[in-house]
């Protein structure tokens, strides 16, 4: 089977900063109890719709692989947030970035996502069906957020990531993986009745819904031991992993993991304090600051690894190619707001009659 080496990653976070204090003012919550149990400083809210965002970090990953639109051959998009049901916000992406001759889809794995889009672009292009895949992983969480419940609203934030994958003979490219669910967990993280089984009730509510001590104990076996036997799988010992980039969801849950793959902290990527949980476009985001950073070099051995709403988990082994140059950049950006990430939450608060004066 022919390699998928990642050649283009870019990232997308809108300007609007909705920091810890500013939930202060909305919900009964501190600063010292949300970072203390969750590692959030800060998270950023979009002015503009999931595909807005996608498709600036796409065009950014393009021209650091140093490719034009028209030469993609399949577009995913992996969200929970779609900008509409249908189309896929994939189609629509591909419509904003101008791709016309790439197919298009979406994936829904929830927080997983990226790393099912990851393996779905790997098959494909192994398969011989595609030769370049522009995978985005973007979300508009805040959406789904209800301010009476300080457990969910403090977590999320809104954001986008992207990777281009081309077909190589080169010796890198996801070594091993493991992609589970566990649907008759489905309920401890869900947003009820935001499709066919009902519309939303009387009042409107249509918001995210976690059980978080469950959550919390399932997503950290799962990432933990997913995590293990993937590195087994590839026949690589735990002292050749150079960087576990993990789902952004929880400082908690990130140091747990860690500690049950015996890594040094040094070994770990986590940019939550920055962002929050930004569901599937967490890992891509952390992903392109990883490489700007340096903490990414030819060769590196580098673990992928995430849970999600389904209940859903995945892991990779992924081997960086020879490059982690950009082989140009794009002046794609989102359109200017002056809305502060409080002002952009506003209508939530209004929707749930939410408001601590």
């Amino acid at each position: 089977m022919r390699n998928a080496v990642i050649t283009g990653w870019g990232k997308c976070v809108p300007p609007a900063v909705l920091s810890n204090a500013d939930l202060e003012t909305v919900t009964e919550t501190s600063d010292e109890w949300i970072v203390t149990r969750t590692g959030i400083r800060e998270r950023r809210i979009s002015h503009v719709e999931t595909s807005d965002m996608a498709a600036v970090a796409g065009l950014r990953a393009l021209a650091t692989a140093g490719l034009e639109p028209d030469d993609i051959d399949l577009i995913l998009v992996a969200t929970c947030t779609p900008d509409r049901l249908i189309p896929s916000t994939a189609a629509i992406v591909q419509d904003k970035i101008g791709a016309g001759r790439a197919a298009a889809m979406d994936l829904n794995a929830a927080c997983s996502g990226f790393i099912f889009g990851l393996v779905t672009a790997r098959q494909m292009i192994g398969a011989g069906g595609f030769e370049r895949v522009l995978l985005i992983g973007a979300e508009k969480l805040h959406y789904f957020l209800d301010f009476t419940d300080r457990s969910t609203s403090v977590l999320f934030g809104d954001g986008a990531g992207a990777v281009v994958l081309e077909g190589s003979d080169e010796d890198a490219g996801v070594r091993s993986f493991e992609l589970g669910t566990d649907g008759s967990v489905a309920d401890i993280l869900c947003v009820p009745r935001s499709g066919t089984e009902g519309a939303p009730g009387p009042d409107r509510r249509m918001v995210v819904h976690m059980e978080g001590a469950e959550v919390f104990r399932r997503a950290v076996a799962a990432m933990g031991d997913a995590s293990t036997r993937v590195i087994e799988e590839a026949g690589l010992e735990l002292d050749d992993i150079d960087l576990l980039i993990p789902h952004q969801a929880n400082i908690r849950i990130i140091e747990a993991t860690a500690r049950r793959l015996r890594l040094h902290p040094s070994k770990v990527f986590v940019n939550i304090a920055s962002y929050g949980n930004t569901s599937a476009a967490t890992i891509p985001i952390a992903l392109t600051e990883a490489i700007d950073e340096g903490r990414i070099t030819p060769g590196s051995n580098i673990v992928f690894a995430a849970f999600g709403g389904g209940l859903t988990w995945a892991a990779a082994v992924y081997r960086w190619g020879s490059r982690i140059e950009p082989l140009g950049s794009s002046d794609a950006d989102l359109p200017p707001s002056d809305a502060s990430g409080l002002e952009l939450m506003q209508p939530n608060i209004d929707l749930y009659g939410m408001g601590v004066q």
